[in-house]
């Protein structure tokens, strides 16, 4: 009898990065439909700047050119969720910009008011990650973390696949 699990034939690793990722695309969505967020919510929200489908403007893309973390928290509008993407307006430096960014790209969701944080791995062929600078949109008021917790409702998903 062998110790080794057998290989899926099922890719349920991306079945449930689909999943979760969905879970971000419902929290926006009723963000849009009610137009605010509610009580103290607010998300940081971290894509592949040049992931397919990705479109922010020239100079954020000269800034960040691998991954950027947005703050939708105070000062955004035109938040606007499809099936498969979203987009919204943020000011970076005074200067309004739209942002479109399809689910696929987002590589990290955080509701700091609940400690709640999901965590996608990014695309094996890619290289890792560089140190950047965190957004500069609509500058957040600091969240205090009163809760004391131990981030035990933080879900990281990382499956590696056998080759």
């Amino acid at each position: 009898m062998s110790d080794e699990t057998p290989e899926s034939l099922i890719p349920y690793d991306e079945i449930v990065q689909d999943a979760l990722r969905a879970v971000v695309g419902r929290v926006l969505g009723e963000v849009e439909a009610t137009g605010g967020l509610p009580g103290e919510h607010h998300f940081y929200i971290t894509f592949k700047t040049r992931a397919p489908g990705v479109s922010i403007p020239k100079h954020l893309m000269e800034r960040f050119p691998d991954e950027m973390t947005i703050v939708i928290q105070h000062r955004f509008w035109d938040l606007k969720v499809e099936e498969d993407s979203f987009s919204v307006g943020l000011s970076f430096g005074g200067v309004a910009s739209t942002l479109h960014v399809p689910f696929a790209a987002v590589t990290q969701f955080h509701d700091p008011a609940v400690e709640f944080a999901l965590t996608f791995h990014a695309d094996s062929a890619e290289a890792p990650a560089e140190e950047h600078e965190q957004a500069e949109n609509d500058p957040a008021m600091e969240a205090k973390d009163e809760s004391g917790g131990d981030g035990s409702n933080v879900v990281s998903v990382d499956f590696t696949r056998k080759k």
